[in-house]
């Protein structure tokens, strides 16, 4: 097993490795994606459409997922819509299933586990098998709609279990999975409840794709030390007798069309609008979702401290905080808010003047127009999440920019973005004066720094964009070996779960 990132790992291996991997180019198979959600014909296109549009693109495809509907007794029918090449595959959830699988399982106990908040965890028996019950409804229902070529790519921590209930169900496909939250140190993953089922569903798949290198190594550290995993001289990871494959796919955004979001005219007017209103002072800006894992009420310390520490920057710049309430029906983010409005308030109390206050705080969403309009004349921008898998924020940031007189991104060490993005200033979110410095050094930064800053950071959006996440994934999913399962598979799942 590996020590540490610096060791041998998949990523360095030579492709000679893997002469299969010639074989499967091009794009041929049909593509099945798997999520929890899948895009409405009639509402803006969520994150997860946005960047698979470059997979979807002429190529046949089945997206199957949740309707979006829990009625109290759901059917198991799955009603379907053929837009272009994409088949969209949709299907019920009971009410009870639903609060068991989504509101509980998934986003009380795994969410805040996987973003290292083990004290934010809230486990019941009831959730769980709520969770396990739809993954198997999932498996039941989208099974008849896979073709024995098909590639099957599932996202995300609602499905875990996905890939292990379609094995028990005669599928030999090649199967990939992609976590777009990170995946917690082996310790943090040990005390999740049923992790020995959860590490079951990843190992049936041929590929498990990570936002950063630190997320695969958790993963792999995991398996070695705790599911009698070990290494192969391929690379791959054996697991009672299954064999994957893991590796950092660090997702990307289109950054031109960002880009040119940021200098459409209507855009323009409100950043025009943003400047007036600033006189003169800089701007700086957090756009998060309201999420105990963006590092909020850190960030107000941050302020706080930055004002204390530097009062000649009174009255000399403004943080524009952007924070949509997220799952406002769970009781941790209710907390949340309350806290972060007790602190922004404690920062304007103590620092205002009659023409100015330190923070503005919006907790109600913004238009992507209007957000494109702030991040192109913010001087800075602040993304100092706790934890997060990737975060496209800092991404959008840096496209947005001019690349004349750009901005500075303040980005948290602990984003799987601060893996790329090297031309920001890193920074350890738990430490209140650590940001402070940096938003001192952001304000007083020369042109030149800030503009090679900007370069380095461009660079890394042009040649890891969103087409090459996908394509990238694919290919390596499209290149695995169909055998890994073929031996003893239904044993090796009906084993795990008499163990359990």
């Amino acid at each position: 097993m590996m020590g540490s990132d610096a060791q041998t790992t998949p990523e360095t291996r030579s492709q000679t490795e893997r002469p299969e991997a010639a074989i499967f180019s091009g794009g041929s198979r049909r593509l099945v994606v798997i999520s929890n959600r899948v895009p409405r014909g009639d509402g803006p296109p969520g994150g997860l459409a946005v960047a698979m549009k470059d997979a979807l693109k002429n190529r046949d495809s089945l997206w199957f997922g949740w309707s979006g509907e829990s009625p109290p007794e759901a059917s198991d029918d799955v009603l379907t819509e053929q837009r272009g090449q994409t088949t969209f595959a949709v299907t019920d959830i009971s009410a009870d299933d639903y609060a068991g699988y989504y509101e509980g399982f998934a986003n009380r106990m795994l969410w805040p586990a996987f973003h290292y908040r083990l004290d934010l965890s809230r486990y019941t028996e009831s959730d769980f098998e709520a969770y396990a019950r739809v993954n198997e409804q999932f498996a039941e229902r989208v099974a008849p709609f896979i073709e024995p070529d098909d590639l099957i790519w599932i996202h995300d921590y609602h499905l875990i279990p996905l890939a292990a209930e379609l094995r028990a169900r005669g599928v030999s496909n090649r199967i990939g999975f992609f976590s777009h939250i990170p995946f917690p140190s082996p310790e943090i993953f040990h005390a999740i409840p049923h992790k020995d089922r959860l590490i079951e569903g990843l190992a049936c798949c041929n590929l498990v794709g990570f936002q950063s290198a630190r997320d695969r190594s958790n993963f792999e550290r995991y398996v070695c030390a705790h599911a009698h995993g070990f290494w192969r001289a391929d690379g791959r990871i054996s697991v009672d007798g299954r064999l994957v494959r893991s590796k950092a796919y660090p997702i990307g955004i289109d950054a031109e069309d960002f880009r040119q979001k940021a200098l459409a005219p209507e855009v323009a007017e409100k950043a025009d609008a943003l400047v007036r209103a600033a006189a003169g002072r800089k701007i700086m800006l957090g756009v998060d979702r309201m999420d105990y894992s963006k590092g909020l009420p850190e960030r107000v310390d941050a302020i706080e401290t930055l004002f204390r520490r530097y009062p000649e920057l009174v009255g000399q710049c403004q943080l524009i905080q952007v924070a949509p309430v997220s799952r406002g029906g769970v009781e941790a983010y209710a907390n949340l808010r309350e806290r972060l409005e007790t602190a922004v308030g404690h920062v304007n109390g103590e620092f205002s003047t009659i023409d100015w206050t330190p923070i503005r705080f919006v907790a109600n969403a913004v238009p992507r127009e209007e957000v494109a309009a702030m991040m192109r004349v913010a001087s800075l921008a602040l993304v100092t999440p706790l934890r997060d898998g990737m975060n496209l924020v800092a991404k959008e940031y840096v496209a947005a920019q001019d690349p004349d007189d750009p901005g500075v991104l303040i980005l948290s060490e602990f984003a799987g973005a601060a893996e790329q993005l090297t031309g920001a200033l890193v920074i350890n979110p738990h430490n209140p004066e650590e940001q402070a410095r940096a938003i001192s050094k952001a304000l007083v930064m020369s042109r030149d720094e800030r503009v090679e800053r900007y370069r380095e950071n461009r660079k890394v959006l042009a040649e890891r964009d969103s087409s090459w996440w996908s394509s990238s994934f694919l290919s390596d999913l499209e290149s695995a070996s169909v055998d890994d399962f073929a031996a003893e598979l239904l044993d090796a799942v009906d084993t795990v779960r008499t163990a359990e």
